[in-house]
């Protein structure tokens, strides 16, 4: 990898290696800093204000205790019985127990009658305050140094990762005893506010060494946007919309007083969509602006009046950020298959807490609160089982497509940007990853499969840039091949998983899918075995949240 530069290669150690820099990787960092361990964290961006988080705000699901059986039957009901109402509740409580430390690092909440009400959070400061917290732990952060393949031990354990130094034109590795895998999703490079760092990094290098992911059939989230700036996806304020067609025909777009999810991107296959905020009263007006108003910029930025006016708007995916698939997690302390190596916040899977559904907003907030601080705690302790001399174990880079590193069989080189335009095509369309058919989702693996084929030759490696765009295009080159593949194998419609060929949910098809695979995929069914459950309290809400 980019051996041209590896001659001034940075070289470190540490107990533990965290990879990210969103809340999940900060909350492992400090959760493996608070055992002893000796912490590194690398980050593709600056940690603090690069990912999904640090883009705006967000909810957090983090009720009080006297609420915590109604969220908890909320969200097993939402993942249609496959959702676990023990890590339900694990991530309740830890997230509640865990804000006020947040606040004891400096965050201020807002108050209501003199208590905090921990309930969303302003992500850059949020994500500043994590940051500054870090440092006064000695946690050692490296930005603009983004992990681009993972060590491995002669005993298949984790031992550490090598990646590129943007700034100081360089490689570096940092030899480790666990590594906690924190990097985020996948939403191939949509735009999506804060999401093009998300792009599967972690998932490939996972796989690469020996890992597995599930449920990847959860990757196919859309999240609505104006059309005219395609880029800020925060749905709330559209909760209060009334939607037209480019005649101006209502379209309505609601079931019992709530947005429907399924009818925008019915619409939008139609033919134009345009929304008008007029819905919202004056109550909701001023929380909405106050709690999501970034959503509003493009409005004032553009002078236009989102309650009179009608603008048109459409859906950016968003993949697995705000979808569900991701690392496969073993145990409690969010261990991987590969010993020593553990995953966080949204590249693990969330299957446990959100089935197939979305986890978007405040319950992604809380498991990345949770994991992460699961996973920090998991990767220390496994570092400290290691003794003093596991930075001195014989390592090899796991690393296999994008980096040169494996034997090309042609000497053209690939162009990075045009095997992610490739993804893209078959990702992006609603008629292609909404509503997935057999006929689809066999057409569009044939044709990232001949994207595989291309990443498998030799990168353009004469700029750390270049290694790292030629990584980039080939693990989103895998996530889509992930996901289609688990979704060709869902033969039901299960909440965001949607076959047009399979439309009814089969409850037979009670198994979390797991998959992985390189140059052939596999996939598994991992039965559930637990009894439905019945959570404590069944509620329903007829009006839309404002958080």
């Amino acid at each position: 990898m980019l051996a041209v530069h590896s001659e001034n290669e940075l070289q470190l150690t540490a107990d533990v290696l965290v990879i990210g820099g969103g809340p999940a990787a900060a909350w492992a960092a400090w959760a493996a800093a608070s055992q002893g361990a000796k912490v590194i964290i690398v980050d593709k961006g600056f940690l603090g204000t690069s990912g999904a988080a640090a883009a705006s705000g967000n909810g957090i699901m983090a009720p009080s205790p006297e609420n915590w059986d109604k969220v908890l039957s909320e969200r097993y009901r939402v993942a249609k019985n496959l959702a676990n109402l023990r890590w339900i509740e694990r991530v309740i409580e830890k997230t509640w127990l865990s804000l006020p430390l947040v606040e004891s690092w400096g965050y201020r909440f807002p108050k209501e009658d003199g208590e905090s009400v921990r309930q969303s959070y302003y992500g850059p400061e949020y994500m500043r305050v994590l940051r500054k917290n870090l440092l006064r732990v000695g946690v050692q952060i490296f930005d603009q140094s983004p992990a681009l393949e993972l060590l491995l031990a002669d005993d298949g354990s984790v031992a550490g990762a090598r990646g590129v130094q943007r700034q100081e034109n360089r490689t570096y590795t940092v030899r480790a005893g666990a590594v906690v895998l924190a990097n985020g999703g996948c939403a191939f490079l949509s735009k999506a506010l804060g999401c093009n760092t998300n792009t599967g990094d972690g998932l490939l290098m996972a796989v690469e060494a020996g890992g597995e992911l599930s449920s990847m059939e959860a990757s196919n989230h859309y999240a609505i946007s104006t059309a005219f700036n395609a880029t800020v996806t925060r749905g709330v304020p559209f909760g209060w919309a009334s939607y037209s067609d480019e005649a101006g025909n209502d379209l309505g777009g609601y079931i019992n007083g709530r947005r429907d999810p399924s009818f925008l991107p019915n619409a939008l296959l139609k033919g134009p969509v345009y929304a008008r905020l007029d819905r919202a009263t004056p109550e909701v007006k001023a929380v909405i602006e106050k709690s999501h108003f970034i959503a509003f910029l493009p409005y004032t930025k553009a002078g236009i009046d989102p309650y009179t006016e009608r603008v048109p708007v459409t859906l950016i995916l968003e993949g697995t950020v705000r979808g569900t698939g991701g690392i496969r997690i073993v145990n409690d302390n969010c261990a991987t298959k590969v010993p020593g190596l553990y995953a966080a916040g949204d590249a693990a899977s969330r299957e446990f807490l959100a089935g197939l559904a979305s986890g978007g907003g405040g319950p992604n907030a809380a498991w990345a609160i949770s994991t992460g601080q699961w996973a920090g705690v998991g990767a220390a302790d496994f570092a400290k089982s290691l003794g003093t001399h596991a930075n001195e174990r014989v390592a090899r880079p796991a690393g296999k497509v994008g980096l040169g590193s494996s034997p090309s069989h042609t000497s053209e080189t690939f162009d990075s940007e045009a095997i992610v335009r490739g993804v893209q095509a078959e990702m992006f369309p609603l008629e292609k990853n909404y509503l997935r058919s057999e006929q689809g989702l066999l057409d569009s693996l044939a044709k990232l499969e001949k994207l595989w084929e291309q990443v498998q030759g030799n990168p353009k490696q004469d700029t750390v840039r270049d290694v790292e765009f030629s990584r980039r295009a080939a693990a989103l080159t895998a996530v889509a091949r992930w996901a289609y593949f688990s979704a060709l194998h869902r033969t039901e419609t299960r909440s965001e998983h949607i076959r047009v060929d399979y439309p009814e949910t089969d409850p037979n098809q009670r198994y979390y899918q797991a998959t992985g695979g390189l140059d052939k995929l596999w996939v598994r069914r991992d039965w559930i075995t637990n009894a439905i459950a019945t959570p404590p309290v069944q509620t329903t809400q007829t009006t839309p949240s404002v958080l």
